[in-house]
């Protein structure tokens, strides 16, 4: 076990070293078993966090986002989370003031992130496999940039249903009422 825990830190380690020294734009520690951002990689890209617009912590094990790792990445235009074991955001996502696309599917969220809505760049949201039952249609609809929100599977409300076509003008990609997602 500790030689997994080992190689899994090394292979966290190589992936931060390979953003800095080639002045990447992106870091991708998908896959890395992480249950929290390391606060250690702070320190390490300290001189290149504005210049880091994409970050993926895909399929890890993260229960939760630290305001600090909000405010640390301000920069963002997209940020992947998938397949976590998230079920809110810290309220500094509102920092994110050039995220475009945000994905927390595979994800534990019942209540739609709706720090979301003050974000004005943002373009793609995707909460696909979460729990949601009810989503502030009317925030959303007032979202200058937002062209699409994944609701897939996701027990939504015939409420939400019923009220979002009309007052939207992007595309709300909903399944059929009682489906469920395909197994993995």
């Amino acid at each position: 076990m500790l030689k997994k825990m080992g190689e899994a830190v090394a292979r966290v380690a190589r992936k931060v070293n390979e953003t800095v020294e080639s002045g990447s734009d992106t870091l991708d520690l998908a896959e890395c078993k992480l249950v929290s951002f390391p606060i250690g990689i702070y320190k390490v890209l300290r001189n290149v966090t504005d210049q880091i617009h994409l970050i993926t912590l895909a399929n890890n094990e993260l229960k939760s986002l630290t305001s600090k790792f909000m405010t640390t990445f301000c920069q963002l235009r997209e940020l992947r989370l998938e397949g976590n074991f998230l079920h809110r955001l810290p309220n500094e996502v509102s920092t994110l003031q050039h995220l475009k696309a945000i994905d927390l599917s595979r994800n534990q969220f019942r209540d739609f992130p709706e720090q979301l809505t003050t974000l004005p760049a943002l373009e793609t949201i995707n909460l696909e496999e979460n729990y949601i039952v009810d989503v502030p249609v009317e925030k959303l609809a007032t979202m200058p940039a937002l062209r699409s929100v994944n609701l897939r599977f996701n027990p939504l409300s015939s409420e939400v249903r019923v009220i979002a076509p009309p007052l939207i003008k992007f595309d709300m990609l909903v399944s059929p009422e009682g489906a469920r997602p395909p197994p993995p």
